[in-house]
């Protein structure tokens, strides 16, 4: 009797462990998809892998419910077939994703933040934000604006084209932009063939192409501003032909707003009205941007954004100057650094280098004219960063030697 007791136990025992081997095993791997099912369902996953996504080794098929066949798969054998395709995806992804090649820098990963939103649209407005956005003067916040303009030009911005630079990003290969300066390295350079191969073309402020199709070329897909230098800009080169803002079909317009004139305009520009108010009050939007006046055809940095570039980008000298108020980074800088932040690999055409000195302030002056240093940038400071930014292979700046002498401005 008691080796049948010892038995009996033995037997039971050996049936609960190998009951319990199957069902734990069964249930670690759903636990595994449904704790990862989760944690992308938490980050907002459109679709699309996330950095974190590509840190951990994840990708959009561990959303997919799995057929009787897959449920087969034993976890090792699950793990290791997800581990082999994290490998190929990676390795592809090295060669193209600019974020990947960030994350694998300890200081770029800690430089650049990723979760940082590059736009506002309609979404970015709520009571809290309201408050929150209130302890930073424009560029950087909204304090000082009215309430209602911003609410009512953001709630304008309702589409995804107004959420993202790229709502639906290009299928088949990497998303390569060229973020076009005005530079007089640009003069002569030739490198219009090689900007228009790129698959989208950030320009800014006075953006002449006609008569340096060569050397800039013709392509526009972006163009950045804030209406204060898109006006500057029709007044100051318009002896050079800039006398229109480009207006391609498929352009989009990114606002950068410096103040309450470009919540206005931009308000103005997808009602089709006049500017109601203001500075720019009586101004026609059409004679900027032509017909386009669809929400799609306009996006506006976000503060933050802004903001996390002059903290960890171009966190000037200038901050401690009497006159720390005007300074925010330049035009160029903020597409530039949007570019960065939205493309796979980025080219610059005609930004501040070293040799600066050695051509005009911009391509298309008839005489050299050297570049001013003011207050409100600071480009000696840009350079640098565009010196490390490509030496560390983030982007490629465009630079050669100093031309020929040219005539210089008396």
């Amino acid at each position: 009797m008691p080796n049948c007791r010892w038995k009996c136990v033995f037997v039971l025992g050996a049936a609960f462990f190998t009951f319990s081997t199957f069902i734990y095993g069964h249930y670690y791997e759903l636990d595994f998809l449904f704790h990862f099912g989760n944690d992308l369902q938490q980050r907002g996953y459109q679709g699309q892998v996330t950095d974190e996504d590509v840190k951990e080794g994840l990708d959009s098929r561990m959303l997919v419910k799995p057929t009787p066949a897959q449920r087969t798969i034993t976890h090792r054998n699950f793990v290791l077939q997800e581990e082999e395709e994290t490998k190929t995806r990676q390795e592809k992804e090295v060669t193209c994703s600019l974020r990947w090649s960030i994350h694998q820098h300890p200081k770029l990963h800690n430089l650049f933040n990723f979760s940082v939103p590059v736009l506002q649209w309609a979404s970015s407005f709520s009571p809290s934000e309201w408050q929150r956005l209130q302890q930073h003067l424009p560029p950087y916040g909204w304090k000082g604006l009215p309430v209602e303009v911003v609410n009512s030009t953001l709630a304008l911005l309702g589409e995804e084209a107004n959420r993202d630079v790229f709502p639906v990003r290009p299928q088949g290969g990497c998303v390569r932009c060229a973020v076009v300066g005005n530079g007089g390295i640009l003069n002569g350079s030739r490198q219009g063939h090689a900007i228009d191969s790129h698959d989208f073309v950030f320009r800014i402020n006075g953006a002449i192409t006609k008569g340096f199709e060569e050397d800039v070329g013709t392509k526009t897909s972006f163009y950045g501003f804030t209406t204060n230098t898109m006006k500057n800009s029709l007044i100051a080169y318009r002896a050079f032909g800039f006398d229109k803002v480009p207006q391609e079909q498929d352009i989009q317009y990114i606002f950068i707003p410096s103040d309450v004139r470009d919540y206005v305009m931009l308000s103005s520009a997808i009602r089709s009205l006049q500017v109601p108010w203001g500075h720019d009050r009586g101004d026609l939007p059409s004679k900027y941007f032509g017909s386009h006046s669809l929400a799609k055809d306009f996006k506006m940095l976000h503060p933050d954004f802004i903001r996390y570039i002059k903290d960890r980008f171009l966190k000037s000298r200038l901050l401690k100057m009497t006159y720390s108020h005007l300074y925010m980074p330049s035009t160029g800088a903020l597409m530039l650094l949007t570019a960065l932040h939205s493309c796979d690999q980025v080219s610059a055409y005609g930004f501040i280098t070293e040799n600066y000195v050695d051509f005009s302030d911009h391509y298309f002056d008839v005489v050299k004219k050297p570049l001013v240093f003011y207050a409100n940038h600071d480009m000696q400071l840009e350079a640098q960063v565009w010196k490390l930014l490509d030496s560390l292979q983030v982007l490629q700046l465009y630079k050669r030697a100093a031309p020929l002498p040219m005539a210089t401005a008396g």
